[in-house]
Order: structure tokens, then C-alpha cells, then sequence
């Protein structure tokens, strides 16, 4: 046997040897410290009986989403009519007026006395009324005796003619000088609410100075502006369901009166739906609600329970205590007085279905309710 043959034998016996050893030793160490194997637990959900939603079918109110500011339907801003001194404004904001109440008067010692002037004048342009009637009679008199012409005559009656237009112009002044005094006495045009103090008495205002805004809040109003499409579906007479800022229960309204015309640059129609007042209703008050066309039965759930981060929409819904996603198909929406609802199919009635609030939720994840407090139910046993 060659030299270099017995060298290789000898080295893959080593090898093997090597190996062999190796193995062993693994073998020896895992009986040592044999491992535990580890059972797989499944991923589990807390939720609370508020995070699930029963879907189950129920009237959808259909209708026309409407917001907009609250307005008084009456309303009127007191100007001043005649210019002067601001003497006397005895209301402010959130005192109650009646019609016709005396609310604020100017200075009418200016009036006062061209009510005197307008006077005199119109008893001077009497008198010579009576001299140029006078004069008249005589002349026709002598006319008719054949002593003057009838040429004088027409003179003095075209004299008599002269002076009682004048008489009626200082009769009209007249009129004009009591009409300035008269209106130098400010009074409400209608019975409602001070909104705005606009002046302070002591100072001087000029013509169609505002003074004072008076409001009714018998009758409230608010103007929607709808798409030619939505418009065309309001009748007048239809109801509405608002919820009002600060109110805590939704305010009925009706559709009173509908704009012909569309509003320049955004081809918007107004609508107007009157509101009843109120205890709590303000003017300018943000209102927003559903303008109700059509009833529905329909399975309805909460828009919020509608996911689309796949290519579907589905739902997660709890079935045997595991969450499942259901694919579903949506139907017309409806604003709730609690929450937005949306028709769908594809799930059935009762099934128990988590709201948005829980967000994504892993398919097959175990569900577990959390236990009421019964510390809000116990109650107190004295001995």
C-alpha cells in the first residue's frame, strides 16, 4: 500500500471519530436540559358591552342634510329719522319691548321752534287770504255796477288764487314741522327683544343713525342653501329634525318658503324652515339636521361599524366569542338623533357587530366582555 493512501485512510478515520464524539456530546447536554415545548395562546379582546351594536331593522328617516344660523323672522334695527342730541334711550341689551313703546328721543328744542315759525307763516299767508278775498268781492261788486272793468277783476282773482296757494305751502310746512317733532320721539315698530344698544345718550346723531335692533324670538327661521338637485325634492310643509348648539333635545322645523331664483356665482337655492320659539333659543344659534323626504325599514348599523380598508366593506362582527369580518354591501344613510345609521345587507338581524370606536380588530381574535360595576346597583342595608 502506498504511502500517501495510508495517510488518507487515516485522516477520514479521524474524521469519523471526530464526528461521532461531537454528536454525542450534543446528545448527552439536551438530556441534561431537556426543552419544555410552549402551547400557543390565542390573542384576546377586552370590550365593553357599549363597544358592540346589536344591528337589527328599523325606520331610517331619509332625507336632505341642512345647517345653517338661526335669524329671527322679525326683526327691525330703530334709526334716527331727524338729526340732534341723543336725550334719552332707556332700553339695553335683553329688556323686553312692546310696540309702539317710547324707547329714546332727541333734542326737540330745534323742532319746537320751527313748528313756531311754520305757524306764523301760515297765519300770515291766511290774512292775506282774506285781504285778496276781500278785494274779490269788492271788485266784483263794482264789476257788476259797471264801474271797473272786468280786466281788474281778473287781477284780484288771479290775487285771491295767489294767495291761498301760498296759505296751502305754509300749511304744508307746517305739516313738515310736526312731523320732524313727532319723530324726534323714537318708539319700537314691533314687540320682541333689545338685541344691540348701538348709541349712548349725549351724543349727537345724524339722520338714519342706528340706535337700537329689536328682535322677535316668537318665530325663528333658517335658511339652508341646497343644490338645484336636493331643492328640486323640498316641498313646502316638509318637516325637519334640528339639533341646535346648547340644546339638548333636537327642535322640530318645517319648510315655510322656497327661493325662485338661484343665488348668483354658487347656483345654490335657499330654503326656509321656520322654527318655533322657544326657551333657549338665541338668535344666530348654529343648527344642523335632516331634512326628512322618505321612511325606510331597513337593517341598519352605525357608520362608523362600516370599514373599507379592504377591498370590500365589511364589518367585525362577534360570532361564537371570535371576531369575524363580514363583507357587506351599504344602503342609504340616515342621521339618528344619537348616531349616523347606514342600511346594509349581507349580515343577519341580532348579529352583534363592534362600533368605530374599537377600530381594526384581527379576524379570529378572542372577545371578552368585561363584567358591569354592580357598585352603582348595590345598595345599603341598615340593620
Amino acid at each position: 500500500m502506498k504511502k500517501s493512501t495510508l495517510w488518507i485512510l487515516s485522516a477520514v478515520a479521524v474524521a469519523a471519530l471526530l464526528a461521532g464524539g461531537a454528536r454525542w456530546a450534543s446528545q448527552s447536554q439536551s438530556a441534561k436540559n431537556p426543552q419544555v415545548p410552549t402551547a400557543a395562546v390565542a390573542p384576546t379582546i377586552e370590550l365593553a358591552a357599549s363597544d358592540v351594536f346589536t344591528a337589527r331593522t328599523q325606520t331610517l328617516s331619509l332625507g336632505i342634510a341642512v345647517s345653517g344660523a338661526l335669524k329671527a323672522s322679525q326683526s327691525a334695527i330703530v334709526k334716527a329719522r331727524v338729526a340732534g342730541e341723543l336725550q334719552e334711550l332707556t332700553v339695553r341689551e335683553g329688556d323686553r319691548v312692546q310696540a309702539g313703546q317710547v324707547i329714546a328721543r332727541i333734542d326737540p328744542t330745534e323742532y319746537q321752534a320751527r313748528v313756531r315759525q311754520a305757524q306764523q307763516q301760515a297765519d300770515a299767508a291766511r290774512a292775506q287770504v282774506d285781504i285778496a278775498q276781500r278785494q274779490f268781492d269788492n271788485n266784483q261788486a263794482l264789476v257788476n255796477q259797471g264801474f271797473i272793468s272786468q280786466t281788474a277783476l281778473l287781477t284780484s282773482q288771479a290775487s285771491l288764487n295767489g294767495a291761498k296757494a301760498t296759505h296751502a305751502a305754509a300749511l304744508a310746512a307746517l305739516d313738515l314741522a310736526n312731523k320732524s317733532m313727532t319723530d324726534a320721539t323714537l318708539r319700537s315698530p314691533l314687540s320682541g327683544v333689545v338685541a344691540q344698544r348701538l348709541a349712548q345718550p349725549g351724543e349727537r346723531v345724524a339722520i338714519d343713525a342706528r340706535l337700537v335692533e329689536v328682535i322677535n324670538l316668537s318665530q325663528l327661521e333658517l335658511e339652508a342653501a341646497l343644490t338645484a338637485e336636493d331643492a328640486s325634492r323640498v316641498r313646502v310643509g316638509m318637516t325637519a329634525q334640528l339639533k341646535v348648539e346648547g340644546a339638548a333635545e333636537p327642535v322640530p322645523a318645517k319648510v315655510l318658503r322656497i327661493n325662485p331664483s338661484a343665488q348668483t356665482g354658487s347656483r345654490s337655492i335657499l330654503v326656509y324652515l321656520g322654527v318655533m320659539g322657544r326657551e333657549g333659543l338665541r338668535q344666530g344659534q348654529f343648527a344642523q339636521g335632516s331634512l326628512g323626504t322618505q321612511s325606510l325599514q331597513v337593517l341598519a348599523v352605525p357608520v362608523g361599524s362600516v370599514r373599507t380598508d379592504k377591498p370590500q366593506p365589511y364589518v367585525q362582527v362577534v360570532q361564537d366569542g371570535l371576531v369575524r369580518h363580514m363583507t357587506v354591501r351599504t344602503g342609504e344613510r340616515s342621521e339618528g338623533e344619537q348616531q349616523s345609521l347606514v342600511a346594509v345587507t349581507g349580515i343577519a338581524e341580532g348579529a352583534q357587530v363592534l362600533t368605530g370606536s374599537v377600530g381594526a380588530v384581527r379576524e379570529g381574535v378572542l372577545v371578552k366582555f368585561t363584567a358591569p360595576s354592580t357598585a352603582a346597583n348595590a345598595t345599603s342595608i341598615k340593620p
